[in-house]
């Protein structure tokens, strides 16, 4: 059996089970849910949509949205999710992947696009539905990964636990794609959120009885600062998962303080190979082991290397990453004890300040540690005679008005904590969150 055929067998077992809850609580149950997917389907044979046809699909989490991903994959079409957040770059990514219909579920509209679905690379999907993740653009342009969908169901086979797992990671996201599917393999239920604030996070999660938060770090490190957590009952909660950038060592141990009954496990992934299965090794560890699910890793010259059978089959606009025998070079600088890793950086984010290497990750954490500090980016920027220098952006507490006391109190805080060449030689100053809609750090 095909394995999107054995996800929609999983729907028809859960029967009368919740499937999806969506902002403001309605409930889709696994039966509703597949019947939905079945009705959905025939229409899009009547529209034309078959094997290898492109369509954007404009959504967000929530069940009519998934069961247009699902019913459109059942006619061996090639989706390229977009969330609310992304729409700016849309036509853009229309274009590039070549979109023959752009499809708004909320709008219940299938309408055609700017393309005819003639990317070469779509070839090599030989009739199986595909997956179109474009990258987040945070180190240039965004680069559209193409998935065999049938191929990249198969690490859902072995059965997970049911859970009610909020769907917090964003629906173009690979991360919140593989939320989706592994909540509705194990035949738990997926709670959709009308924002991503903390307040309303906390809100979700207290009214749903939620059990999973699938997140990022600077979204953990908003949660600690808005205090909204001990306005809560936050007790259903058993699992924290995070990942997508660098977790700073001192957000993780108040994390770890703020909810000492969850299990705090660091996950990892990428638009090219998925998410791969890991275990944390001690809530306050940044060390990480990978399962052993059919993903291999190598370290070569300090970065790591990943082979997995989910990977990406390429990308449109991108030359491959891919080394001749299939390696996938992530360019994450990573530290290896035994069968660990612990992630350093991004190999693209790293600093030479007069030949000496810096982490933007580190700096940022010694930063978030200075009272007043409350987030921070960190990149280089070009310098006449070091090559670079470090340039901090750092938002502060409301009332922190004075940026000469500001500069005295950060340089002072990170004198011998960091070298001196780590120390930023420039800083700018704001009271503005510092995420991008994704939440990650942008360092530009």
């Amino acid at each position: 059996m095909a394995a999107l055929e054995k996800l929609q067998a999983r729907f028809a077992a859960a029967g009368e089970t919740p499937a999806v809850i969506d902002p403001g609580g309605a409930v889709t149950t696994y039966s509703a849910l597949l019947a939905r997917i079945e009705t959905l389907s025939d229409r899009f044979a009547a529209q034309g949509v078959g094997h290898g046809i492109s369509v954007q699909l404009i959504g967000d989490f929530g069940a009519e949205d998934i069961a247009w991903l699902i019913a459109l994959w059942t006619r061996g079409a090639i989706v390229t999710p977009v969330a609310p957040t992304s729409l700016e770059v849309a036509t853009g990514f229309a274009k590039v992947g070549e979109a023959e219909f752009i499809a708004r579920p909320r709008e219940d509209t299938l309408m055609p696009g700017p393309g005819a679905s003639a990317a070469a690379i779509y070839s090599e999907l030989a009739g199986a539905p595909g997956l179109v993740i474009f990258s987040s653009g945070t180190t240039g342009t965004p680069k559209g990964a193409v998935h065999n969908v049938e191929r990249l169901l198969t690490k859902f086979d072995l059965h997970g636990k049911a859970m009610r797992t909020v769907g917090f990671l964003l629906f173009d996201h690979i991360s919140g794609v593989d939320t989706t599917l592994y909540t509705l393999a194990a035949g738990g239920a997926l709670i959709c959120l009308p924002a991503r604030d903390p307040a309303t996070v906390c809100a979700v999660i207290e009214a749903e009885k939620a059990e999973v938060l699938p997140t990022a770090p600077s979204f953990l490190n908003m949660l600690l600062m808005s205090g909204v957590a001990d306005d809560h009952d936050l007790s259903s909660l058993k699992i924290i998962t995070y990942g997508g950038e660098m977790m700073p060592q001192g957000v993780l141990d108040r994390v770890t303080a703020t909810f000492p009954e969850v299990r705090i496990i660091q996950k990892y992934g990428a638009s090219e190979i998925g998410a791969l299965r890991s275990r944390s090794f001690g809530a306050t560890s940044r060390w990480i082991e990978f399962a052993n699910d059919g993903a291999d890793w190598r370290v070569v010259d300090g970065l790591l290397e990943i082979r997995t059978k989910t990977a990406m089959l390429g990308y449109l606009n991108a030359p491959s990453p891919f080394t001749e025998d299939g390696w996938y070079k992530t360019g994450d600088r990573v530290e290896v004890n035994g069968g660990r890793i612990r992630f350093l950086g991004r190999d693209g984010d790293l600093i030479s300040v007069g030949g000496q290497k810096v982490y933007p990750a580190e700096v940022e954490a010694a930063l978030r540690e200075v009272d007043g500090v409350l987030d921070a980016v960190v990149f280089g920027k070009p310098h006449p005679m070091l090559g670079a220098s470090i340039f901090a952006r750092l938002q502060v507490a409301p009332g922190e008005a004075d940026p000469s006391a500001l500069r005295i109190r950060v340089r002072q805080g990170l004198t011998g904590k960091l070298e001196s060449y780590k120390i930023p030689q420039r800083m700018e100053f704001t009271e503005e969150g510092l995420q991008n809609a994704r939440f990650k750090n942008v360092r530009r």
